[in-house]
């Protein structure tokens, strides 16, 4: 039995819902040897909706206006140090994005209003889910409207602008959209924004990172054609430590350096690597508890009476140190900076809270307990991310939705991805997981409960 977030099943298998129109934009629906999508969808109320679109918009101007104050004010170390900027992507970092990107808050909902625990700025995926599943699903087999109906509309419209951008700063089309090939779900992902920037009638080219040719201080280059706008699915962290296999050259830093030369253009740009650094989740907390000593620093408060509380209502307190959640006895998360699908993650429950201050009695769940991944996941790829520094964010619990599966009930945790393209709300990604939301994690349409 639910006792929290309402499902609601469809009247139909997960092969008549996802196994044939749709199938061609998101072929995915199946991973990992099991369902992915499933045919339930996950009922918001109106009143959700309508928080949820007023909060993620107002905490994406917060993220914006610390990104600004981060890039004028606080100094090389900080980047390096607290958010684990590359120093190779420190130039980028520090410049104007020529438009404001494709990024994705992560949301918890529950009874004390929406909590937001992280956002994905760098490669957000989910996007065909939301943007085209959605409503498909929703049309042939309900009577509910969806929240993301205007996604796609948003989505065509950053990546003109961007195109437009491009064009207008002297860089010569097409656009270029780069992933993976042997990704499945990062290649549809791909694929999908790619044809939007078609069908609004610009030129585009699918040029997968297997067949790119980067030539320093010259250019980016797919089967001998250059490359200048440029949209990657693929992690900016990776990228700047790519090296040539033949020849050990450091070809990520050479292509940072295209970007720097105004050889290339690229979507998302690099200052959306410090919104996605979870160092800068901690970052924002620290600006907040310290607004009135930023006017000392640098001549004005940064942040406005609205917007400090809407980061009080909004935001998990969040440190780099766990000493203010061990000090009080608190349940806390400990997140690496580049945490990846629950990788990296931990939940830290204090039990004694008589002796705050140590280890004694601590229940450490890792992710790799937490979440069920891929069974061919390396033992390197899971370590590569807990041994990343980390930050430490007051843990709140996600609320309980129950699911079926083809393997029967799954009771899991609804975990409510909010889309923000170019400041605007756009939709809703809607996954039920464990208590850290991993690759296992289940997708279901989100709907609005009718009125």
């Amino acid at each position: 039995m639910n006792t929290g977030r309402h499902i609601f099943p469809l009247p139909a298998s997960q092969q008549e819902v996802y196994g044939y129109a749709s199938s061609d934009t998101v072929p995915y629906h199946r991973m990992y040897g099991k369902a992915y999508c499933l045919p339930s969808v996950a009922i918001y109320s109106p009143e959700e909706i309508e928080v949820l679109n007023e909060a993620s918009q107002i905490m994406d101007q917060i993220f914006r206006k610390a990104l600004s104050f981060a890039q004028q004010y606080l100094p090389d170390h900080y980047f390096i140090e607290q958010l684990g900027i590359p120093p190779a992507v420190l130039p980028l970092a520090r410049q104007p994005a020529p438009t404001n990107g494709i990024t994705r808050q992560d949301w918890i909902l529950g009874e004390a209003g929406p909590k937001l625990i992280e956002m994905n700025a760098d490669t957000p995926t989910g996007i065909p889910e939301s943007a085209f599943l959605e409503r498909h699903v929703l049309h042939h087999f309900t009577d509910f409207k969806g929240p993301s109906e205007h996604l796609a509309q948003l989505l065509k419209e950053e990546l003109c602008a961007f195109a437009t951008h491009g064009i207008h700063a002297g860089f010569q089309g097409p656009v270029a959209f780069s992933c993976y090939d042997w990704h499945e779900e990062d290649r549809h992902n791909t694929l999908y924004l790619m044809s939007l920037l078609e069908g609004a009638g610009i030129p585009v080219l699918y040029a997968p990172l297997e067949e790119l040719e980067i030539i320093p201080d010259h250019g980016l280059y797919h089967k001998g054609q250059r490359i200048e706008m440029w949209y990657r699915l693929y992690p900016l962290e990776y990228l700047v430590h790519d090296r040539d296999e033949d020849n050990g050259v450091p070809v990520g830093e050479a292509l940072l350096r295209l970007v720097q030369q105004n050889k290339l253009c690229m979507l998302n740009a690099a200052p959306h690597l410090v919104l996605q650094s979870k160092g800068f989740l901690a970052t924002v907390w620290s600006l907040y508890e310290r607004n009135l000593q930023t006017a000392e620093y640098c001549g004005f408060t940064l942040f406005t009476d609205q917007e400090l509380a809407a980061i009080e209502a909004y935001c998990l307190p969040c440190y780099f140190t766990p000493q203010p959640f061990l000090q009080s006895g608190t349940d806390y998360v400990a997140k690496s900076y580049w945490g990846r699908e629950g990788k990296g993650t931990a939940i830290m429950s204090c039990e004694d809270r008589q002796q705050p201050l140590t280890y004694a009695g601590r229940n450490v769940k890792t992710a790799l307990e937490e979440e069920e991944t891929e069974e061919s996941e390396a033992p390197e790829v899971l370590a590569y991310y807990e041994n990343q520094p980390k930050i430490y964010q007051q843990y709140w619990g996600m609320p309980a939705a129950s699911v079926e599966t083809e393997s029967g009930s799954f009771n899991g945790y609804l975990l409510t991805g909010v889309f923000i393209i170019s400041g605007t709300f756009g939709g809703l990604l809607s996954r039920i997981g464990d208590k850290i939301t991993g690759d296992g994690a289940y997708y279901c349409p989100a709907a609005i409960h009718p009125t």
